[in-house]
């Protein structure tokens, strides 16, 4: 024993196991080489040993099939107190009807908004389009071929749309303002009179 403490050993000495006592009216008990019993369980038909016949899968299932059928019949019992208590309460309120909203009445006076230059140009491109391509019925396919020309188009040749459509505007703006159509001399004559009161 070099460099060891003295009186210690290195082997356990064996110990004695420890035999499970049980009834013996029991006929399929059976016992192994060291003394542990061993039985049949009566649901799944396995081998086990007596001393853990509690922790056994088919009695842990059944305790558990137990609790979970517990769990659910008081679940049930509280939903259908939550759902009669609900229909209690919405017997109990007159419920609100719901409005629509309603839409601004148009001005039939009022005029049509002016198109932007785009649909100015669109307009154009439908008629040479049609004329082009009589065959072609698709307004789809119109209106890409119509989208990829316009951006495909020059600020030059764009420049004639945007000024019709800037004419348009302008025309559209003294029918909205008759009061301001003529060249703003009617809002002058109106500054006046405020300042001279």
């Amino acid at each position: 024993m070099a460099g060891g403490v003295a009186g210690t050993s290195k082997t356990n000495a064996p110990r004695a196991r420890k035999r499970v006592e049980v009834d013996s009216s029991s006929s399929s008990l059976k016992r192994a080489e060291d003394g542990s019993a061993f039985t049949r369980c009566e649901k799944c038909n396995k081998q086990l040993a007596v001393a853990l016949m509690d922790l056994h899968d088919c009695l842990m299932e059944s305790q558990i099939m137990k609790a979970l059928d517990a769990q659910k019949a008081e679940l049930e019992r509280q939903s259908d107190d939550e759902v009669s208590a609900k229909r209690k309460e919405k017997s109990t309120e007159p419920q609100p009807k719901k409005t629509k909203k309603e839409k601004k009445a148009k001005d039939p006076s009022k005029p049509k908004r002016p198109p932007t230059a785009f649909f100015l140009f669109m307009d154009d491109f439908r008629k040479s389009y049609k004329e082009t391509n009589p065959d072609c019925k698709s307004v789809s396919v119109v209106a890409k071929e119509g989208g990829e020309r316009w951006k495909s188009m020059a600020d030059e040749e764009k420049m004639a749309y945007v000024a019709r459509a800037a004419e348009l505007k302008a025309e559209y703006g003294k029918a909205l303002n008759p009061d301001n159509a003529d060249d703003g001399k009617g809002s002058l004559e109106m500054e006046v009179k405020v300042d001279s009161e």
